[in-house]
This record gives structure tokens, sequence and C-alpha cells, in this order.
């Protein structure tokens, strides 16, 4: 057993070394970078395949139906996954053969603040042979990122896209849209209403 000023000698050489730990742990992460570098895809945009074009309805198992519409150079595009719980959408530019966006995704019923992700990605078109669809192959990273999970689609034959199916207002729309019903609602929100007089 450690005598009283053993103790009291132990206790200080810990106290020495917690601080000193401390003190050498400060620099180091005050060095670093404040936020890590954004992950890139390396994809070379060539020209558009001869008839190929990004306005129309490409279907993944994953994604569902993603309809895309190019106006000049811009693209905007809405999905609807296929179990029905999450919509997103997408805005990027079109560079030839490739897309590069922006992307957010809604869970339908939540209102939380993890309730959107959003994220960068891109995605590169694929000219089928004679007789077969085409199809886009990309990826959709989170935050910064434009590489992660993998996304491929192929596009749908005769099928116009209609961006305002999908979706609704983002996640504040706690139905997440009218997807599931006939009941299509049209014009604006009205304003919020005063409580009943006392």
């Amino acid at each position: 057993m450690l005598t009283c000023a053993a103790m009291k000698v132990t206790r200080r050489l810990w106290s020495l070394a917690c601080a000193s730990a401390l003190i050498l742990t400060i620099p180091v992460i005050g060095c670093g970078p404040s936020t890590p570098e954004a992950k890139t895809a390396n994809v070379q945009a060539g020209d558009m395949p001869a008839g190929g074009d990004w306005t129309g309805v490409w279907y993944s198992e994953l994604y569902g139906n993603l309809h895309l519409v190019q106006d000049g150079n811009a693209i905007s595009g809405r999905w609807l996954r296929t179990h029905k719980d999450r919509w997103g959408e997408i805005h990027g530019q079109a560079t030839g053969d490739v897309v590069r966006f922006e992307w957010k995704e809604y869970t339908v019923g939540l209102i939380t603040p993890n309730s959107t992700k959003t994220g960068r990605g891109y995605f590169k078109y694929k000219k089928a042979e004679e007789g077969l669809d085409d199809s886009i192959v990309g990826e959709i990273g989170r935050g910064q990122d434009e590489v992660g999970d993998p996304w491929e689609a192929i596009k749908q034959r005769n099928v116009k896209p209609d961006l305002a199916s999908i979706g609704g207002t983002g996640s504040g729309d706690v139905g997440g849209g009218d997807f599931d019903t006939d009941n299509k609602e049209e014009g604006k929100p009205e304003a919020p209403q005063p409580p009943p007089a006392p």
C-alpha cells in the first residue's frame, strides 16, 4: 500500500501527464483541414450520341422513375423511389454526354432535420445498340461529394416526363405530395389563419 506522500506524488505526476497530453493535442487539432476535400468523379464529357436526348423518364430498381427535362444545357428532374417512401429532385448542367448536378431527397411523412438528404452527382449517357433502350450510368454522393452510391437507369419508351407529378414542397410537406391519390392540388397554399378569439 502506498503511503500518503507517495499517493500525492503519483496524483501530481498523473495530473501533469494529462495536462501535457491536452496541450500537445490542441495544436494538432487546430492545424488540420477544417473540411475534407470533396470527392469528384473521374468522368470525361464526350459528344452526345446521335439521337440521344436527356429529356425522358429513366427507370432504376432502387430510385424508381427519374423524370428529366432539358432546357438548353440546364437539366431538372424529380424521382419517386419504388417504395414511395422518398422522393427527390436534381438540378444541373449538361456538357455533351455528361450531366453534373446537385440533388435533394425528402423522406415522405418526416419533418425533422434528418428528413432531407443533399449531395452532388453525375450521369453519363450511354447509347444502346439498335433495338435496345438508352441508359444513364452515374453516382450520387453526400454533401459536397460527387461520388458514392451508384445509379443506373434505362430510358422508358414513349413516356413523357412530368415533374409536377412527383413530390411536394419539401420535407415540410408532411404528406410528401399527392403521389398516392388522384386528387392533385393546384394553386398556392392558403395563408395561416389566426386562432379564434377566446
